[in-house]
């Protein structure tokens, strides 16, 4: 499940969150960086036969012995707390305190959305230049601010500036954060650790929605305002835990020009490849963006559906919420290893726009017009999209740790979020106008869907034989 900042969008995209890797296949252990953590490496690799409570326990001993994934954790489970609450009740707050419009709050979500897929970018690219674990540390804080001061935005005016101020450090952080992971961790223990951060979030952030529910049920200004301000201020603890990050997560100093006989202005140090010069990755940025679009699908265009085209209660709505979160927080950690291969990262994306094409074809069917049947179609339609939406994150984020220049991972990750937040701003308003073709509409997104994921696989299978070739 992904979230944003609106009850219409859940991410940063890709993340928040957004959102990822040795081309060696390995085996079932998720190694982490530090030799100091061999033991934490043995329990994970004996979890996977071990009853699920024990697997669980074992993954997360695993996740917290490294430092900086300890570090990522924590940071995250809190700072998603807080923001799970802003998700849950600002764009009510907006309408119903502030008393701004609907087109209002459209236009600064809107405005946030635009900020963040420029901030992503220049966030990845600075996080090259710059060091890393501070840019982190300023952009959570300025989030911070920006999330407690919307208590003060009572006007348009004044929530568009700090709905852009709080969109664009959201992007760059969510950037910043990928490539303190692409930098710190290799292989399986990328994906593995963005995995965990996953799980993270869901969690986080469902806790977060149900203290938000606490000012909607009061439902007065005081209310909305204090539990606005409490959950800024818990936000803003997660920076001091951020701030304990490590220097190794920084980008290496870079090293002078050294003129020589043979290479009179050539560097020591190779010059790292732009993302914007890379064809292959930017096909896998744009083709993942696409994908991408099906959160949209199941955040927006499924409730529309279920509450116009269907004879099924509304309240499937909220069922089929929860059934995504637990799908995710159960099975994106296993159902990610291996991924770092980029074989299998394609692979697995091909399962995902498989599922897809199932998970379309099942919605349509639920407009039938018997009620249980309808709600039944939707569940099962509801956890084959969940299952997509898995393995298409886990070979998303290996791809984009694998095909990367790891002599510039901060451009790279920007790039790949830059493409998701792309498709999260574009996306509510292709699926809506999918959805008034019924039937055509529908076919028409299962092909997208299925085309964009193996056109990824392609790619990667292909980048794979390469690497073999070599």
């Amino acid at each position: 499940m992904k979230h944003h900042a609106t009850s219409i969008s859940r991410s940063a995209t890709a993340a928040d969150d957004r959102r990822v890797s040795d081309r060696n296949p390995d085996t079932d252990a998720v190694p982490v960086v530090e030799p100091a953590v061999d033991g934490a490496r043995q329990l994970e690799g004996s979890a996977a036969t071990e009853p699920t409570a024990q697997g669980l326990r074992a993954r997360l001993a695993a996740s917290v012995a490294d430092p900086v994934l300890r570090i990522l954790v924590i940071s995250t489970a809190i700072g998603r707390i807080g923001r799970g609450v802003f998700l849950t009740i600002t764009v009510l707050y907006f309408t119903l305190i502030v008393g701004l419009s609907p087109v209002q709050v459209a236009i600064v979500l809107t405005v946030a959305s635009a900020v963040g897929v420029a901030s992503s970018a220049i966030g990845g690219q600075l996080a090259d230049r710059v060091s890393a674990r501070r840019q982190l540390v300023v952009c959570m804080a300025l989030q911070g601010v920006g999330l407690i001061a919307y208590v003060f935005a009572t006007s348009f005016p004044a929530a568009l500036v700090i709905g852009a101020l709080v969109g664009g450090v959201d992007a760059a952080s969510n950037a910043t954060r990928m490539a303190i992971i692409a930098r710190a961790f290799e292989g399986p223990a990328r994906v593995n650790a963005r995995a965990i951060l996953r799980t993270i979030t869901n969690v986080s952030i469902a806790a977060g929605s149900a203290i938000g529910g606490i000012a909607l049920v009061i439902g007065t200004p005081e209310a909305y305002r204090g539990v606005m301000i409490g959950a800024g201020i818990v936000f803003l603890s997660s920076v001091f835990v951020a701030a304990r990050l490590p220097r190794r997560v920084d980008a290496p100093p870079r090293e002078p020009f050294v003129a020589t006989e043979t290479r009179p202005t050539a560097s020591v140090a190779r010059r790292a490849h732009s993302p914007w010069r890379d064809p292959r990755f930017l096909a896998i940025t744009a083709l993942s963006a696409i994908f991408g679009m099906q959160f949209a699908l199941f955040e927006v265009g499924v409730p529309i559906w279920i509450a116009h085209d269907t004879v099924a209660p509304t309240a499937v709505v909220s069922a089929l919420l929860i059934l995504n979160t637990i799908v995710v927080v159960i099975f994106q950690v296993p159902l990610s290893r291996g991924t770092h291969d980029v074989r299998r990262a394609g692979t697995v994306t091909a399962w995902a726009g498989m599922l897809m094409v199932a998970a379309c074809g099942l919605y349509f069917a639920a407009s039938v017009p018997i009620a249980w049947v309808g709600t039944a179609l939707l569940v099962v339609a509801a956890l084959a999209h969940a299952f997509a939406e898995v393995f298409s994150q886990a070979g998303g984020w290996g791809l984009s740790f694998e095909l990367a220049d790891p002599a510039a991972p901060g451009a790279y990750q920007g790039l790949f979020a830059m493409g998701y937040n792309v498709g999260s701003m574009v996306a509510p308003l292709a699926i809506t106008a999918a959805l008034a073709w019924g039937v055509g509409g529908w076919a028409a997104m299962a092909a997208v869907f299925l085309a964009s994921a193996l056109g990824t696989t392609a790619i990667a299978w292909r980048a794979a034989a390469q690497s073999v070739a070599v």
